[in-house]
């Protein structure tokens, strides 16, 4: 889930109901862009409030302290447009009207130093000025971290004078936002803009766009895949290690078992003895796991950057597979004194 959010986080910022991207960028990673002239045709469409340009691109970042390079992503857009919904940055926009100035995000990670305003060092071997500080946090496309600067000084670090490889201007964007009225239909938008803008461009939704980026990682990666049999892996160990705990203690008390089913109660009597037992082991084993992976959480996140969140729901959903994970324990564990004879055991 980290994973997930982490990835998504800025795309869930960006101020606009529909995106525009090049039909190629079928994730984030891909450093492709569509030309600008795309955004002020779609403007012509009816619905269509406002289009806000926003750059992007990866740079060198050299860290103060240590000297040590690090890559970190670079946003851009005009000063003028609200592009990202970041409470934070919005009073700090006139700050990044000088040359070579820049915000740094706080969640970046420690390798790069630490984010404060005042910091100059150097960014694809210019110098940089951190004057104020916004918090977002990485992802797999980011890595170490953000910088959010003007369009205008974008232009500066990554133009065709620019130490990298990749020369770039404002002519194109990397990722084009609408913003529509508050009457329009964004689905009748979306519909009308992919008829006639020509197929360099594609046109989604701002929840489309998400979906995409997710649907990347779950389907077209190993990562998914991997977390995913880790999970299955650490439940098929869970079911075995409360099996042995009930196991242990069925064995402990065999007389006890035998005597009740020498009485006459039933294997499902029994079988509902166990389960009791399974159901204590789920509470008193979820709520200590439930307060250290709290902690981990957090010792995590501070490490990585990612965006770790305990919400309720995966508290839930955790809670009901331990459940599950004892009740089947506890199915194994019971068989063998359904299957006994009270007659062998105290012979």
């Amino acid at each position: 889930n980290a994973l997930y959010d982490s990835q998504v986080q800025l795309l869930k910022l960006l101020n606009g109901e529909v995106v525009l991207i090049n039909s190629l960028k079928y994730n984030m990673f891909v450093p492709e862009q569509i030309a600008r002239r795309r955004l002020y045709q779609a403007l012509s469409f009816e619905g269509v409030e406002a289009v806000y340009p926003l750059y992007t691109n990866e740079a060198n970042w050299k860290n103060p302290d240590t000297r040590e390079i690090r890559p970190l992503r670079v946003l851009a857009f005009n000063l003028n447009d609200p592009v990202l919904n970041l409470p934070e940055i919005q009073p700090q926009l006139p700050l990044l009207q000088p040359t070579n100035t820049a915000l740094m995000d706080t969640r970046s990670r420690a390798e790069v130093g630490t984010p404060q305003a005042g910091i100059e060092t150097e960014l694809s071997e210019r110098n940089i000025r951190i004057v104020g500080t916004f918090t977002l946090g990485t992802d797999f496309a980011s890595g170490n971290g953000n910088l959010v600067m003007s369009d205008r000084n974008f232009i500066r670090y990554f133009n065709a004078d620019s130490p990298d490889a990749e020369a770039r201007t404002l002519s194109t964007v990397d990722i084009g936002l609408l913003k529509l009225s508050d009457k329009a239909d964004p689905a009748a938008v979306v519909a009308a803009l992919r008829q006639n803008l020509p197929n360099d461009v594609s046109v989604l939704t701002r929840d489309e766009f998400v979906n995409q980026e997710l649907t990347y990682w779950r389907e077209n990666t190993n990562i998914g895949f991997v977390f995913s049999l880790l999970t299955a892996m650490g439940f098929i160990v869970g079911i075995i290690l409360v099996y042995q705990i009930l196991y242990t203690d069925v064995a402990d008390h065999w007389a006890e078992y035998a005597t009740l089913k020498a009485m006459g109660y039933s294997n499902f009597y029994l079988l509902g003895v166990v389960m009791q037992e399974a159901a204590l082991l789920t509470a008193l084993g979820f709520l200590p796991g439930w307060a250290i992976s709290v902690v981990l959480y957090q010792s995590t996140a501070d490490a990585t950057g990612l965006l770790m969140r305990m919400t309720s729901d995966r508290a839930l959903g955790m809670l009901a597979a331990t459940f599950v994970m004892c009740l089947i324990s506890g199915a194994i564990a019971v068989r063998k004194v359904q299957a006994a004879d009270p007659a062998e055991v105290f012979g």
